[in-house]
C-alpha cells in the first residue's frame, strides 16, 4: 500500500473504539495484529493474531459479557501485559460498557479499595496474581464476576471464592454461539463518544489517586494527532514494554498499533527486554527515559572500556553527527553492531512519562536513533506535545500536538508560567470528586500543575512541578527537578531528590539533597582508595563543583546519602512524598538526638 493511499485511509472518522476496531479490521484483516509467544520446555511457539480474527473474538467476548448483565456497568482488567489485556480493554470499551484498567502491582487492599471506588461489576484478571485475586474477593463489595485470562484448573483455589468465575476462553466459544444464533447487542449498542468509557487511577507520585475519567473521543482524538505527528504506518512492529495500564503505554503504544494497522508484541518483563527486543525485532519502542539511559550507559561502558575506544568512540561520535547535519546519514552503519543489538529495525524511540537526558538523547541521536520526547498526563489522553522531525531540540517535549491549545499562566519574569491545556483531548473530570475537578479547569482551560516556558517556535520546555517549587523569603523560585539534572551528571550519585528543608528560625528553605550513592561506580572509579571510603565528601566536593555554577539562591546546601534506591511507581517515577516523608523523619530523628545530646550536656 502506497503510503499517501495509507494515510488517507487512515483518516477515516473514529471518535468511539467500535470505529477504531472495525475500521482496522476491514482495512486488514488479514495483516498480524499480534503476535502471542507461548513458551515451552523444548521451545517458545508464535501464534499471529489477524485483525480479523482479533475483531472476531472481541465482540464473541463483548457479547457474553453482555448476555451476564454488564452491559453498561464498569469491569475492571488487572495483570500483564498480554493478548486477553488488550482483548479485554477494547471488547468493553467498543461495545459493553466502561473499563477500568488497575496496576497489578498493587496491594490486595488497594485492589479491592479502587474496585469499590469504581464499582466494578465485574474483573477480569490474570492467573499470576490469584493470590491476589483470593483475597480482593474476600473484599470487594461491588464485584459479582470474576474472568481469567487463563484456563481455570479443577484444583484452582479461585474455584471456591463467592462470585461466579469464567475463563475468556470460555465466554468467547459462547458469545460466538450466540452471535451465530443472530445476537448482534454488542455491534448495535449506543456508545455515544463523550460519555465516560475509560476510567483510570492515576498512579501519583504525590500519593494521592484519583479517578480520571476519559471518553472515547478524549482518547481517538489524541490517537489520530499522534500518527499526524510521526510516520507510523502498517509496516511497523511495536513491543510493549511499560504497562498497559498507565494511559501513556495503552493509548500511544496500543491503540496507535492498532489504529495503525501494524504489529503489537510484548516484552516478558524487564529483564526480558533485550532478549524480546531481539525475537521481534520491533521498529518503534515506548520507553521511559530511565530505560533509555540505561541502555545508553551500558552502550558507553563497553566502547569506552579502554582510553583508546573511548577516544575512538568519541571521534565517531562527532564524524556520524557532523555528517548527519551536512545531510549524510550514516549513523546506522557507523554503529551498525548497537543497532543490531537492539533488533535492527528501530526506527523511533519514544520517550515519556519523565524528562530524557539532553545529553543522552543528543549522543542517542548522534548514533543513529531516532528519539523522540513528548509531554502529557493521564488527564488529557494522555499526550500533549511532542518533538516533530523539524525543529527537534533534546531539552524541549515539542510544541503542542495537532487540535490542542497549550498557554503559560502568569509568565513571571524568566518567562515560566503554569502549563495550562485545551483540547478534545481533555479528560471529562475525576470520578465522584467535583471539588477536585473544579480545581484543575480555570475559564475552560485544564491546570496541569506543571511549571514551563514556550520558546517563539511554540516549543514547550517543562521546569519543574509548581508542587514541588522551593521559594525562598525573597519570592525567588528554586526548581528541584532542575538541581536534580545537575545531580544526575555526578558519576557516583544514581538518584536524587532535592527539598527545601523549612527551618525553624524561619530563614530561608534549606536546600537539600537525598542521593543513592552508586558505590559501583565508587569502586570502580579510578581515585585513591581513601576517597572511596569517604562517600560522603568524594560526592559533597562534586556538588560544590556544580554549586559554582549556579546564582547563589540554587547552590545546594546539605545533602543525606542513602544506599537503597527511592521508591518508584510503575513508570519508574519517583514516590517524592514518601522520599519528602522519609527526609523528614530523618530530619526530626537528628532533631531528637541533638536535643538530647544538649540535655544531656546541660545535666552534666
Amino acid at each position: 500500500m502506497k503510503k499517501e493511499e495509507y494515510i488517507k485511509k487512515q483518516d477515516l472518522e473514529t471518535d468511539d473504539f467500535r470505529k477504531l476496531v472495525n475500521n482496522s479490521a476491514s482495512l486488514f484483516p488479514e495483516r498480524t495484529a499480534f503476535i502471542v509467544k507461548n513458551p515451552k520446555k523444548d521451545g517458545p511457539t508464535y501464534k499471529n493474531i489477524t485483525y480479523k480474527k482479533f475483531a472476531d473474538e472481541l465482540y464473541s467476548f463483548g457479547t457474553s459479557l453482555i448476555d451476564l448483565g454488564l452491559a453498561g456497568t464498569k469491569i475492571g482488567v488487572i495483570g500483564e501485559n498480554r493478548y486477553e489485556w488488550c482483548l479485554s480493554y477494547l471488547a468493553v470499551t467498543a461495545g459493553v460498557g466502561v473499563v477500568v484498567p488497575l496496576d497489578k502491582d498493587l496491594s490486595y487492599e488497594e485492589i479491592a479499595d479502587l474496585l469499590n471506588q469504581a464499582e466494578v461489576t465485574s474483573l477480569i484478571y490474570s492467573n499470576k496474581i490469584a493470590d491476589k485475586i483470593i483475597k480482593v474477593s474476600e473484599l470487594t463489595k461491588t464485584v459479582e464476576f470474576f474472568i481469567c485470562m487463563d484456563d481455570i484448573k479443577e484444583n484452582d483455589e479461585l474455584s471456591g471464592i463467592k462470585q461466579k468465575l469464567f475463563s475468556i476462553k470460555e465466554l468467547i466459544t459462547k458469545g460466538k454461539k450466540l452471535m451465530e444464533d443472530g445476537d448482534n447487542r454488542v455491534l448495535t449498542s449506543d456508545l455515544n463518544p463523550d460519555e465516560l468509557r475509560v476510567l483510570l487511577f492515576t498512579s501519583g507520585t504525590t500519593g494521592v489517586s484519583k479517578g480520571v475519567m476519559l471518553s472515547s473521543r478524549n482518547i481517538c482524538f489524541d490517537i489520530q494527532s499522534v500518527m499526524q505527528c510521526l510516520d507510523n504506518t502498517c509496516d511497523d512492529t511495536m513491543i510493549s514494554i511499560l504497562p498497559l495500564h498507565h494511559t501513556y503505554e495503552c493509548t500511544c503504544s496500543f491503540l496507535v498499533t492498532m489504529k495503525m494497522g501494524a504489529t503489537f508484541t510484548f516484552c516478558e518483563g524487564i529483564r526480558y527486554i533485550a532478549k524480546n527486543i531481539q525475537e521481534y525485532r520491533p521498529s518503534i519502542i515506548m520507553l521511559v527515559p530511565l530505560i533509555i539511559e540505561n541502555v545508553y550507559e551500558k552502550v558507553v561502558k563497553k566502547a569506552e572500556a579502554t582510553l583508546l575506544k573511548k577516544i575512538m568512540f568519541r571521534i565517531l561520535l562527532w564524524l556520524s553527527g557532523t555528517l548527519f547535519i551536512l545531510g549524510i546519514d550514516i549513523r546506522k552503519k557507523i554503529f551498525k553492531k548497537v543497532h543490531d543489538s537492539m533488533g535492527g529495525r528501530i526506527r523511533w524511540l519514544i520517550a515519556g512519562a519523565a524528562a530524557i537526558d539532553p545529553k543522552i538523547s543528543y549522543n542517542m541521536i548522534r548514533m543513529g536513533f531516532n528519539i523522540r520526547q513528548g509531554y502529557g498526563l493521564t488527564e488529557c489522553a494522555p499526550i500533549v506535545c511532542v518533538n516533530r522531525n523539524n525543529g527537534h531540540k533534546d531539552n524541549s517535549v515539542g510544541p503542542a500536538m495537532p487540535g490542542i491549545t497549550v498557554i503559560l499562566d502568569k509568565p513571571n519574569a524568566e518567562g515560566e508560567g503554569e502549563i495550562l491545556v485545551k483540547g478534545p483531548n481533555v479528560m471529562l473530570g475525576y470520578y465522584k470528586n467535583e471539588e477536585a475537578t473544579k480545581a484543575v479547569f480555570r475559564d475552560g482551560w485544564f491546570c496541569t500543575g506543571d511549571q514551563g516556558r514556550i520558546d517563539k517556535y511554540g516549543r514547550v520546555y517543562i521546569t519543574g512541578r509548581i508542587k514541588n517549587i522551593i521559594v525562598n523569603k525573597t519570592g525567588k523560585n528554586i526548581y528541584p527537578e532542575e538541581l536534580e539534572k545537575h545531580l544526575a551528571t555526578i558519576p557516583y550519585i544514581l538518584e536524587s531528590v532535592v527539598w527545601g528543608d523549612v527551618s525553624v528560625d524561619e530563614k530561608d528553605p534549606i536546600i537539600s539533597a537525598t542521593v543513592v550513592a552508586d558505590m559501583e561506580a565508587i569502586k570502580n572509579a579510578r581515585i585513591p582508595e581513601e576517597q572511596k571510603e569517604d562517600v560522603y565528601n568524594l560526592i559533597w566536593n562534586e556538588v560544590k563543583k556544580i554549586n559554582k555554577s549556579l546564582p547563589a539562591y540554587k547552590r545546594l546546601q546539605a545533602i543525606n546519602i542513602r544506599s537503597d534506591a527511592f521508591e518508584k511507581t510503575t513508570t519508574h517515577k519517583i514516590k517524592r512524598y514518601i522520599a519528602l516523608i522519609t527526609n523528614k523523619a530523618q530530619e526530626i530523628s537528628r532533631k531528637i538526638n541533638n536535643d538530647s545530646s544538649k540535655s544531656d550536656s546541660e545535666t552534666k
